[in-house]
């Protein structure tokens, strides 16, 4: 495989998610936590001239910080999959990424784990707003349960510092 010095159109596709981001979520019953509502704030910033995109995560419920995820996006060109590497306050270092693809304007990633399959989707109603929804499905199991929904607007389209 030759290097590639500039980005592809499918690098550029995850442009999508740059800027910064307001969602509210809903937060399903799980071994993690309790159900409930959460605001979420994000903000993500293209890498190396638009090779990868970071994502910046920050979850708030009850006033304070109850999670938070950095999460870098790239597109592999070797298997043609988007990939989905997340690093979390849940502590958990990612065997290997999510990987998925794009289907009209949504984004469907799955990653397996010692723990199961979690499967997050993003899907763009437009260049503005975007819901996300993340299920798990325990090692051994074949049911999906919800995590996380929620949907995002758009509040700036540069990045902002959430670190």
């Amino acid at each position: 495989m030759a290097f590639q010095s500039t980005p592809s159109a499918a690098h550029f596709r995850l442009s999508a998610f740059a800027g910064v981001w307001e969602g509210e979520e809903h937060v399903a019953a799980s071994v993690w936590t309790n159900e409930g509502k959460a605001s979420a704030a994000l903000s993500g910033e293209a890498l190396f001239g638009g090779f990868f995109l970071e994502q910046r995560y920050r979850q708030m419920r009850d006033g304070a910080v109850s999670f938070e995820a950095r999460n870098v996006f790239g597109f592999d060109g070797s298997d043609q999959a988007y990939k989905l590497y997340q690093f979390d306050s849940a502590g958990f270092a990612p065997p290997s990424p999510a990987s998925g693809e794009w289907n009209g304007n949504e984004l469907v990633l799955t990653k397996t784990s010692p723990r199961g399959r979690q499967r997050t989707a993003f899907t763009f109603e437009n260049e503005d707003c975007y819901r996300m929804g993340v299920s798990f499905s325990p090692a051994g199991s074949d049911t999906w349960q919800e995590v996380v929904s929620g949907i995002y607007r758009r509040a700036a389209l540069t990045s902002s510092n959430l670190s």
